[in-house]
């Protein structure tokens, strides 16, 4: 199957809101990671192969937001090579314990047109901790199909300066071009001066195994990022 899911330029698994922009703070952000497995709702994007992936977001004061994100993918077929993410969003806090995230993704693959994408995300978060996304594709993977992602999640400190994240999605398409399943993820980070280390666990149900074969299958993906 060639139209796999791919990844937003704000998630692994789930995609977290940026914080609002203080106007002591620079406008630019950028991180350069490199991963075990490009893993994207559950499925590998890089046929379970390491890869690098880089980004790039702007912010104004209002809270308007774009972002350029790139990766390599490896779909079991010759082409698409590698992915860019091109995202517009807005980012407001509601309340003091609220934060609201909309962004529009554009996901193209360069040399493999023909899976291009257009995806509308929502992310809810509560107390810096807990979120809430719901994301809406009237094209998803190229297939003129409605495809919608829902997904709550967390994340916690730990001891010794560690950090806890978990995630649970859902995905679901109007027409058979796959059948509807779940995905999770466990992970834990921490900080090593510039380098960010984190190890992730992701797996899917039985349907997502269906859907994408062994590149669903349970895994534990390490990466390594820097950025600021």
């Amino acid at each position: 199957m060639n139209h796999r899911i791919t990844a937003l330029a704000c998630a692994v698994l789930l995609a977290a809101p940026l914080s609002a922009l203080a106007a002591d703070e620079s406008p630019y952000s950028w991180e350069v990671a490199a991963v075990s497995d490009y893993v994207f709702r559950g499925a590998s994007q890089t046929d379970e192969d390491p890869t690098v992936q880089a980004g790039f977001t702007y912010t104004t004061a209002p809270g308007i937001y774009a972002n350029v994100w790139a990766s390599g993918v490896d779909f079991g077929t010759d082409k698409p090579d590698y992915e860019v993410d091109v995202t517009i969003g807005w980012n407001t806090d509601l309340t003091e314990q609220v934060n609201f995230d909309a962004a529009l993704t554009r996901y193209l693959y360069p040399d493999a047109g023909s899976n291009n994408y257009n995806e509308l995300i929502t992310t809810t978060t509560f107390a810096d901790t807990y979120s809430a996304t719901v994301a809406y594709s009237n094209d998803v993977w190229n297939t003129d199909t409605d495809g919608w992602y829902v997904a709550v999640g967390g994340e916690w400190e730990l001891p010794q300066e560690f950090s806890l994240n978990a995630g649970l999605g859902y995905s679901t398409f109007e027409k058979d071009v796959a059948e509807d399943y779940l995905d999770w993820s466990l992970g834990v980070s921490r900080a090593f001066g510039p380098a960010t280390v984190g190890l992730t666990y992701h797996g899917t149900n039985s349907r997502g195994e269906y859907n994408f074969g062994e590149t669903a299958d349970d895994r534990v993906v390490l990466s390594v990022s820097f950025g600021n």
